[in-house]
């Protein structure tokens, strides 16, 4: 470490360091991109409703940061997730368990982002949203999503109906788990995603939609910055 922080001396270091500060390398050429995924997980339990139309479009905007992002929404309606299994109650007899399979999907090295969706109701998370975040106690042990960047999506029934309480409490679950979150960015930078479905319909809520197309592209933003540097 040099005993002065002289101009000089930082500009040594940005170019001696071309990956993490963004610089092509020595031959002239841009390191390449490294394939990176976006996981979206609609966690309202009516299936491909609402929450899970704000998924899409944030994906497609995470999709439309880089030919390097890859995206994949995941809905969680109409799945079995018993929360019980996070405090070491067992499964009953026959009892289904669609988690281990969406367990892996999470570990998988490639996913870099991950983001939640889930409507609001008594401004909180879904039942179907909570038990799906306490099941991840099983990434406790190694913290395996350490350092994927997170965000959140909420839909709500009036645009001041606990959005954002509901946004904070996802965040919350992200944060026991290492993770990196995100708002949606400048040049607003609110929690996240933000939406008011009215008769069960988001197109109309313009202001909504720019905030979870901001989000998708904010993510994917940041997980491509921190896989060029190695994490």
């Amino acid at each position: 470490m040099p005993a002065k922080w002289t101009r000089r001396a930082l500009v040594g270091m940005t170019s001696a360091s071309p990956l993490l500060w963004g610089q092509t390398t020595r031959s002239g050429a841009a390191p390449a991109a490294r394939a990176l995924k976006i996981l979206g997980f609609a966690c309202s339990p009516r299936r491909d409703r609402t929450t899970a139309a704000a998924l899409r479009a944030c994906l497609d905007a995470a999709k439309g940061f880089g030919p390097q992002v890859e995206v994949e929404l995941i809905d969680l309606g109409g799945m079995k997730i018993p929360g019980d299994v996070a405090a070491g109650v067992p499964l009953a007899p026959g009892e289904r368990d669609d988690f281990p399979a969406l367990e892996a999907k999470l570990r998988a090295p490639e996913v870099a982002g991950i983001i939640v969706g889930s409507p609001v109701y008594f401004s909180n998370m879904s039942a179907l949203c909570k038990a799906f975040l306490d099941r991840w106690m099983a990434f406790r042990s190694t913290f395996a999503l350490r350092n994927k960047v997170g965000g959140a999506i909420t839909v709500g029934a009036a645009r001041h109906g606990g959005q954002e309480l509901t946004l904070q409490t996802i965040h919350a679950a992200m944060l026991c788990q290492d993770m990196i979150i995100v708002s949606e960015g400048g040049p607003t930078s609110r929690l996240g995603g933000m939406l008011v479905s009215a008769k069960d319909d988001i197109r109309g809520d313009e202001a909504g939609l720019a905030t979870v197309r901001s989000l998708g592209r904010r993510v994917a933003e940041v997980a491509s910055a921190l896989r060029a540097g190695g994490l």
